[in-house]
C-alpha cells in the first residue's frame, strides 16, 4: 500500500482546515492522532477524507458529540443507517425552525430599511426595531 504521507501544512492546505483546528479535532478524538516521524505528523489521503467530511457537517450544524456519531456510524456503513437519519431528522428541524426565525427577521429589517429610507421619523427605525422587546 502507498502511502501519501504529508505534514500538518499540507494536510492544512489540502483540507482548508487550520492547523490549530486539525489540532484541537486531534485532542478530542474526532481526528485519529497521526503516525509520526521524528516530531513531524504524518497524514494520509483518507485522513484528508476524513477531516472535509468533519468540516463539512461542522459548515452543515452538526455538535462535536452529533459529529462523532456521525463517524461512529459510517464505520458500521448500512447497518447504522437508522441512528444517522434520527441525527439527521434532529438537524433538519433545527434548519427548519432557524428558516422561519430568518425570515421573520428579514420582514423587520426591511421594514425599518423602507422606514429610514422614507426619513420622516424623528427616531432611527433600526434602532426602534431592534431596541422593541
Amino acid at each position: 500500500m502507498v502511502r501519501d504521507d504529508m505534514t500538518i501544512g499540507e494536510f492544512s492546505r489540502r483540507t482548508g482546515c487550520a492547523i490549530e483546528t486539525i489540532r484541537f479535532y486531534e485532542k478530542i478524538a474526532i481526528l485519529p492522532k497521526p503516525r509520526r516521524r521524528g516530531r513531524y505528523r504524518l497524514y494520509e489521503a483518507a485522513d484528508v477524507v476524513r477531516l472535509v467530511f468533519v468540516r463539512r457537517a461542522r459548515e452543515l450544524g452538526f455538535t462535536l458529540d452529533e459529529l462523532r456519531a456521525l463517524l461512529r456510524s459510517a464505520d458500521f456503513g448500512a447497518d447504522a443507517c437508522g441512528e444517522v437519519r434520527e441525527l439527521a431528522a434532529s438537524r433538519l428541524k433545527d434548519v427548519r425552525a432557524r428558516i422561519v426565525d430568518l425570515r421573520a427577521m428579514e420582514r423587520v429589517l426591511a421594514d425599518a430599511v423602507r422606514r429610514c429610507d422614507a426619513g420622516a421619523e424623528v427616531v432611527c427605525p433600526l434602532i426602534e426595531t431592534l431596541s422593541a422587546a
